[in-house]
């Protein structure tokens, strides 16, 4: 079983608290022989459109020394992921969890914003201390 990321229970907490109900802690995604463990998965009825609307949360915390190395890494592992989700599970959205200080800190920056800009990268933007759903960015 994977390892909890340090702010695993956070965002659990906010998105439960923002109406989701987690289906699945983790969320695995099997293929072709290939195990892999997003963080969450989860549903919401959407009322308007009487849908239930399924996501997978893959939550990151980028506090090793080099920022650009975790983001290598969270690039690498969001593209596997979004991959194999596309193959066994089209209906769920992915989404990258970051807390709001990493958004605005080093997600602003111009270079990794263009470096971003070339990904298609769901965004889950929280505030961990306050355990809520700041933004949600598609």
């Amino acid at each position: 079983m994977p390892q909890y990321d340090l702010y695993h229970n956070e965002v659990k907490n906010a998105l439960v608290k923002d109406g989701w109900v987690i289906t699945d802690d983790p969320f695995t995604l099997e293929y072709k022989g290939l195990r892999l463990y997003a963080d969450l998965g989860a549903e919401k009825l959407l009322s308007a459109e009487k849908m239930l609307q399924k996501i997978v949360i893959e939550i990151k915390v980028f506090n090793s020394p080099s920022l650009i190395t975790e983001l290598e890494k969270t690039l690498g592992q969001y593209s596997i992921y979004l991959s194999v989700l596309k193959r066994i599970n089209p209906e769920r959205k992915l989404y990258l969890a970051i807390t709001e200080t990493v958004y605005i800190d080093f997600f602003q920056k111009p270079a990794i914003q263009d470096i971003l800009s070339d990904q298609q990268i769901n965004y889950l933007i929280f505030d961990p201390n306050q355990e809520v759903i700041v933004q949600w960015i598609n």
